[in-house]
């Protein structure tokens, strides 16, 4: 028996002309996004949702997305199964001029005083408390 064909899958994107500033601000006032959309803009290339270095499961980095998704920010696609995650920079300078590349270069500085896994908690916390 042949194996039924599915529809190809897509993700929704809000026309950035039905998103609020205030919807932006909110989606980039939690530290993980800013990360998230700085590392994107620091590749220059589109990243999958597996690539990213945060202090996060990638349960909770799905979430992440899906409020940047929402907001705006960034675009998501598959390219086979991998979801792909690019900046939506353009249409967000044509809406919010300058306010990408303003958290941007303001996150510079923030994510290079610690690196994201050294915020992660040790995995064997007795391991690294002098003992008594």
């Amino acid at each position: 028996m042949a194996r039924p064909r599915t529809a190809a899958r897509t993700v929704e994107h809000p026309d950035l002309s039905e998103v609020s500033l205030q919807q932006v601000l909110e989606a980039l006032v939690d530290p993980v996004r800013r990360l998230v959309v700085s590392q994107l803009a620091r590749a220059g290339e589109d990243k999958s949702c597996g690539t990213f270095d945060t202090p996060v499961s990638l349960s909770t980095l799905t979430y992440h997305f899906n409020v940047l998704r929402e907001a705006g920010v960034i675009r998501q696609y598959y390219r086979g199964t991998a979801k792909m995650n690019t900046l939506r920079t353009d249409e967000m300078e044509e809406r919010f001029s300058g306010l990408l590349s303003a958290v941007v270069a303001a996150s510079a500085p923030e994510s290079s005083t610690t690196s994201p896994s050294s915020r992660r908690p040790p995995a064997n916390p007795a391991a690294t408390s002098p003992s008594p």
